[in-house]
């Protein structure tokens, strides 16, 4: 018997092991203790609006956690999200609040929008799209529900006092998140014009008030050859099946000479029909994500030579699509506002974490980056589930369904409504948000970055 059929049963899969994620848990532990606790040099919003606030959404409870758990039932995917949006919309036409949908060319898009108009416009996204057959495992529903539910809080404020919501507050509902980038979409259309800042909060293991989103590109490479008989004429074909499997090779040993936080995966979509035939047509899918824009934009550079020097050595002919889908970039973050979010969610008991507490190598993506490139904003993370529940799993999606993600919903509306008020109540702290913005390079040509 050999070492390996000694050491385990090999018909059933080796499972991962684990320590890693727990190191990484305990060094957050570890990390957090020593934070430093949030200040701001803002005085944001008076006590008495963020008093009503509580009060309001103590009112809109009923809707928020309707919302939550409606959504969730609904678990409608990428540019479907017909009766999410309809259910979002009877919400707000319930209290008599326009809505309008189907905007900027995309069906499942929403927008309403409260406050006297006198000053800054601040956007409050929900995203409402869920994974296919998984589900909201990644918590939409909870993001729809606490962006409602903050704007459902400062329309109310506005009535019960004009003055006391200057500016404009827009709710902004961006389908087409999962595996799409519909903030995108929109945003070519013209969403974000007029808009001075955006804000949303998406749920997670944590409490975090600003962690790191990688920047994301979808590439297709397709292969083609000359297909022969494997075994009587093999010399007379040219295999497109040995170039996708070079490239896959390729990118793996890529990796050694990449930035730590960059990331490359990838699946042989189609690797031909029957081994006595030589491949005639194969593709490969893949996705390039780092850190920062320039990275991102090196990576792809770098991917794509791999892509063609397979071609190269096994004679095909290769064919590169990028971006079938708008790509995404890295979330740019904004200190002035997290810091007022961070001190919002502490109101409710909460400790957000700041930057650079989570491991950075836990990492996703997201369209609000490209968001972040225009205009001013933030996205930060509110713990709907344990720490050790991760996003995209079955898992994650029972818990955005629970009591827990209820509360989340309350306390992540509470913070995106005293925030987005702060920034429109407070001159100063908008000026450090605008300013901070432009130190870090201010807006990009977010369409053609890549081109």
């Amino acid at each position: 018997m050999g070492l390996m059929s000694a050491r385990r049963d090999l018909s059933h899969v080796a499972r991962p092991d684990e320590s890693y994620l727990d190191h990484i848990a305990a060094e957050t532990r570890d990390r957090a203790e020593k934070a430093a606790e949030w200040t701001s040099e803002f005085t944001g919003a008076p006590t008495s609006s963020t008093t009503r606030i509580e009060a309001n959404l103590a009112t809109a409870e009923p809707e928020i956690t309707g919302l939550l758990h409606t959504i969730h039932a609904l678990a409608e995917t990428a540019f479907e999200e017909h009766e999410s949006v309809a259910a979002i919309a009877s919400v707000l036409e319930a209290r008599g609040i326009p809505v309008e949908t189907g905007l900027f060319g995309v069906e499942t898009t929403l927008r309403a929008t409260t406050g006297n108009g006198n000053g800054r416009t601040i956007a409050i996204l929900a995203e409402y799209d869920a994974l296919p057959g998984i589900g909201h495992a990644c918590g939409h529903n909870l993001i729809a529900a606490a962006a409602v539910g903050a704007f459902l809080a400062l329309h109310d404020l506005y009535e019960q006092d004009p003055d006391a919501v200057p500016g404009t507050v827009v709710l902004l509902g961006t389908p087409a998140e999962e595996g799409h980038s519909g903030k995108e979409v929109m945003a070519r259309a013209g969403a974000f014009e007029g808009i001075d800042a955006a804000i949303m909060v998406h749920g997670y293991g944590y409490d975090c008030a600003d962690q790191v989103w990688l920047g994301r590109r979808l590439l297709e490479v397709t292969y083609t050859g000359v297909a022969a008989h494997a075994s009587a004429q093999p010399f007379m074909g040219r295999n497109a099946l040995d170039a996708a499997t070079l490239f896959y090779q390729g990118l793996g040993l890529m990796r050694q000479q990449m930035p730590p936080i960059s990331r490359l995966h990838a699946v042989i979509a189609d690797g031909g029909t029957r081994p006595s035939i030589i491949t005639e047509t194969a593709r490969v899918q893949c996705y390039v994500r780092s850190k920062y824009p320039e990275t991102l934009k090196e990576l792809s550079e770098r991917v794509e030579d791999a892509a063609n020097g397979a071609a190269l050595m096994t004679g095909t002919g290769v064919k590169v699509t990028w971006d079938e889908h708008p790509p995404s970039l890295p979330v740019r973050g904004n200190a002035a506002l997290t810091a007022r979010w961070a001190l919002h969610e502490i109101e409710q008991d909460r400790t957000p974490l700041p930057a650079g507490v989570l491991d950075e190598s836990i990492a996703a993506s997201t369209d609000f980056g490209n968001v972040s490139y225009r205009i001013p904003g933030i996205h930060p993370l509110i713990r709907t589930a344990d720490a050790e529940v991760a996003l995209h799993t079955r898992e994650f999606a029972e818990a955005a369904d629970t009591p827990a993600a209820e509360a989340a919903a309350h306390d992540a509306a509470y913070g995106l409504a005293c925030t987005a008020l702060d920034f429109l109540v407070d001159d100063d702290l908008a000026a450090e948000v605008v300013a901070e913005f432009e130190r870090a390079g201010g807006a990009i040509d977010v369409e053609n970055y890549f081109a």
